[in-house]
């Protein structure tokens, strides 16, 4: 058996057609892959942002109740290392360039074999000395990179821009391998992640909406409320959809290579995202720092199995549920797994033998609001006074989004409150730190005070108002949000303090 992984960036479903998109991008590709495939109706990501979920993906347990952004832990068991214990030959294509950042430890190096592509975002690769101060021009709107703006001149053709190039590497690696058995390829594009710098071919498609230039210093909105016009914001979710369907013209590149080689027949392919993201709804740009709405949270998971029965799957799931279905598809021994995990075996699903993998789940970002779904309600618990304390970050690995855990963040005064502990599911020591010790304030990246944007507890009827804009004032309703968040949190091993955190 072999696996294709296909994990891109900031994927907001509502811009599928397999998922009833009203306003959907151009992506041939990926209806191919639904048409043939398991369509999951119901998929959530567990922890955001981006390292976050992708710890959860390759651990199959939740992150954001313990530390935030961060590497892989020393106690971790990284899905590829335990697919190697049954013969798996992995290999990672990327250009998803935090792996090789402060705060992205241990990723990379689980894999057998890695390849990554450089120049996405603030990668620091063709920045000049010169251009090191660069302050953003009058003209641009949004956020201003100069490690953006010296990458961004080396890509003078559509297939040099670091998602084609990492699409198109992942396919000729897998044309190279195509006649070898238990083999693990991961291909991850960090599009449609913003900025939304985009070829001007995949804009023309748009032009119908409106015409975009893809020389307009437009492109990157910030982790802010929405201050663009209505026609810049219409420009702007133009632009996004445009990068998706870059990425998905060369997702296009590998499904040519399984239709060649007549690899269909033994081959498992999954297309997912770490999360989604917001392109002004609720007057929110981008993530983390509002509450956790469904533009998000909610999930595309689609799967194809050779001897699947299902082709649409309505029951909750979660990106955790990931790790256990590939090591009980490579029949990865379970007495191997040193720890409990969370995640649970999707493949009874897909065959057809179960309608329900799990009746709730929670999932947020570290230090904010703490949320729970019962596959009806959404119940976003805020911290129960402004203070969001008592919390601590648990981690061997005393790093996180290009900070440590030291110098960078914390004052040498306050070494002396940084104690050691132990989670729940390992006896493994690790660092207890107290959140209000270290210095990250940013609104998106930060965890101090709770913020206006995350004050309120909030109940939401998804079948009735999935766009979540009619909070419900419910007593019952809630009381039974709370049991089962309660519930979740306890099967979860979630640290004692978070309880007291939100009140509970």
């Amino acid at each position: 058996m072999k696996v294709v992984m296909i994990l891109v960036d900031s994927v907001n479903r509502r811009f599928l057609n397999c998922y009833g998109s009203k306003e959907p991008a151009f992506t041939p590709n990926l209806d191919r892959l639904a048409a043939r495939g398991t369509v999951f109706e119901n998929h959530w990501c567990g922890s955001s942002p981006c390292m976050p979920a992708r710890r959860d993906i390759m651990t199959g347990r939740l992150n954001f109740l313990e530390k935030p952004w961060g590497g892989i832990e020393p106690f971790d068991q990284p899905l590829p290392k335990m697919l190697a214990t049954a013969g798996v030959f992995s290999h990672i294509v990327t250009d998803h360039y935090h792996y090789i950042r402060v705060g992205g430890e241990n990723y990379l190096n689980a894999f057998t074999t890695y390849e990554l592509i450089r120049g996405q975002e603030k990668d620091p690769w063709k920045l000049r000395p010169e251009h090191a101060n660069l302050k953003k021009p009058e003209a641009y709107r949004g956020t201003f990179s100069p490690d953006h703006e010296d990458n961004m001149a080396e890509f003078t053709e559509e297939q040099t821009y670091p998602t084609p190039v990492t699409m198109q590497h992942a396919a000729e690696w897998l044309e190279q391998n195509a006649d070898a058995d238990n083999l693990f390829l991961w291909t991850e594009g960090f599009d449609p992640h913003e900025p939304f710098d985009v070829p001007q071919a995949y804009l023309d498609l748009y032009a119908a909406e409106v015409k975009v230039d893809s020389n307009e210093p437009n492109f990157w909105p910030p982790y802010a409320k929405n201050t663009f016009t209505e026609e810049e914001t219409k420009r702007l979710r133009v632009r996004y959809k445009a990068l998706l369907s870059m990425t998905d013209a060369y997702i296009g590149r590998i499904f040519d290579v399984l239709d060649r080689h007549d690899m269909w027949k033994d081959t498992m392919v999954v297309f997912t995202t770490d999360h989604g993201y917001m392109l002004g709804e609720h007057g929110y740009w981008s993530k983390n720092y509002m509450p956790a709405y469904n533009e998000v949270f909610h999930l595309p998971l689609i799967i194809w199995h050779p001897e699947a029965k299902i082709r649409r799957f309505n029951g909750l799931t979660q990106n955790i549920d990931l790790y256990p279905t590939m090591l009980n598809l490579f029949g990865v021994d379970p007495k191997l797994q040193r720890h409990r995990i969370s995640g649970k075996n999707l493949l009874p699903a897909l065959m057809g033998e179960t309608d329900k993998v799990r009746d709730e789940i929670i999932y947020g970002y570290f230090g904010k609001s703490v949320n729970y779904f019962d596959g009806r309600y959404t119940y976003f618990r805020a911290a129960k006074d402004p203070s969001n304390r008592p919390l601590y970050v648990y981690t061997a690995m005393p790093a996180t989004s290009g900070k440590y855990y030291g110098t960078d963040s914390v004052e040498k005064e306050n070494y002396s409150r940084i104690g050691y502990g132990h989670l729940g599911y390992t006896d493994y020591p690790v660092f207890r730190i107290p959140a209000d010790i270290i210095g990250i304030t940013s609104s998106s990246g930060g965890f101090g005070p709770r913020s206006e944007d995350n004050a309120e507890s909030l109940v939401f009827d998804l079948a009735s108002d999935y766009a979540q804009e009619h909070p419900l004032s419910d007593a019952a309703i809630e009381a039974r949000c709370v049991e089962g968040l309660m519930r979740c949190m306890l099967a979860h091993q979630a640290p004692q303090e978070q309880f007291e955190r939100l009140g509970l």
